[in-house]
């Protein structure tokens, strides 16, 4: 029996987990979540009744959660690419920089393309600033750390870099990194360069026709 997925094609958390899929060619059954649509839904929050995206299923076990599923996969599915380093001090330091990326700049960079799809009336301008503040902080950390490295630990592709490559993708569209971000820029180029990323945004592309401008 293989993975079931869990996931919408836009969702970058998903993506997170999609790249660590692609990286080791694991097999696994895709099932599009249509939040929208309660014949999707329902099912989905059944499994998961908090009702967010990524989640995979493999037999009887449930996981949710990308870093959490990552991790599952890399002891469980272990391939060429091996997502955490085996030294308990540098797999800490990798760890980190993994919640780094998604506390400090993906959930920020959450925030201010979600007010986008707010009704009027029900903007939040200061909460949108606030994670603008917050996103321009982190990346400057980013910057001149990844100044020295070719990913973002070390000189191996790691979970890190499966967190950075959607949340530093998505800023990207906010608001250009090159300008003020050169070093973080060219990281992202070599992201969406690597094959398991390319991959997932070929197949992200007939729906980013939904993404809120």
């Amino acid at each position: 029996m293989s993975i079931r997925l869990y996931y919408h094609p836009l969702s970058s958390f998903c993506w997170k987990v999609l790249i660590a899929l692609y990286e080791n060619d694991t097999p696994f059954e895709p099932v599009i979540v249509d939040l929208g649509d309660p014949a999707s839904r329902d099912p989905f929050l059944k499994l998961w009744p908090v009702g967010k995206f990524p989640v995979i299923e493999d037999g009887d076990r449930m996981v949710p959660e990308s870093t959490i599923i990552i991790e599952y996969l890399d002891q469980h599915y272990p391939g060429r690419t091996r997502f955490i380093p085996s030294d308990p001090d540098k797999a800490r330091q990798m760890r980190m920089r993994d919640r780094f990326f998604d506390l400090n700049i993906h959930i920020h960079m959450q925030k201010v393309i979600g007010d986008r799809i707010r009704p009027a009336g029900s903007k939040d301008p200061f909460g949108v600033n606030d994670a603008r503040q917050k996103i321009a902080t982190a990346l400057g950390m980013v910057e001149g750390d990844i100044a020295s490295h070719e990913w973002a630990f070390e000189k191996t592709f790691t979970m890190a870099d499966c967190a950075a490559a959607p949340a530093l993708f998505y800023v990207d569209k906010i608001e250009p990194l090159a300008p003020k971000f050169p070093n973080t820029a060219t990281y992202l180029d070599r992201l969406k360069a690597r094959p398991s990323f390319a991959r997932c945004l070929k197949e992200a592309e007939p729906h980013f026709k939904m993404f809120p401008a």
